[in-house]
């Protein structure tokens, strides 16, 4: 059987890796996974939870696709935060920023009023002298 070139990334936000090396035609993602040796480098991954994909896209089952020469393998962290959570944190966020703006904004024309009246006061009793 004739052997095709493939790559297998993985990366943490501290380290990043790619590894490239020959497989066998007819070898699936997941095995390409295992035969990288990444969990070597990563010992944290567990390729049959991990979820896979090549070039960005995802794969819906490793154990079946089959690799084409050239393509990248790319095993995926756990979310930390659900991107719907992360999202309404972000809203929620930016709801209590806003909030808080426009109290600055109130206070600052209070404060602006309340000069404008001093200002008048000073006016009044200078004009009464």
């Amino acid at each position: 059987m004739a052997k095709i070139t493939v790559e297998v990334a993985y990366a943490t936000p501290d380290k990043q890796k790619i590894l490239a090396f020959e497989v066998e035609e007819g070898t699936t993602v997941f095995q390409g996974a295992e035969l990288s040796g990444i969990v070597n480098e990563f010992p944290e991954i567990v390729l049959a939870d991990s979820k896979m994909g090549i070039f960005g896209k995802g794969v819906r089952n490793p154990q079946e696709e089959v690799l084409r020469a050239d393509d990248r393998v790319e095993i995926y962290r756990p979310l930390i935060i659900d991107p719907k959570a992360a999202r309404a944190n972000r809203a929620a966020k930016a709801a209590v920023v806003a909030k808080a703006d426009k109290e600055v904004v109130r206070a600052d024309r209070a404060v602006e009023k309340a000069k404008e009246k001093a200002d008048r006061a000073e006016q009044r009793a200078k004009d009464a002298e």
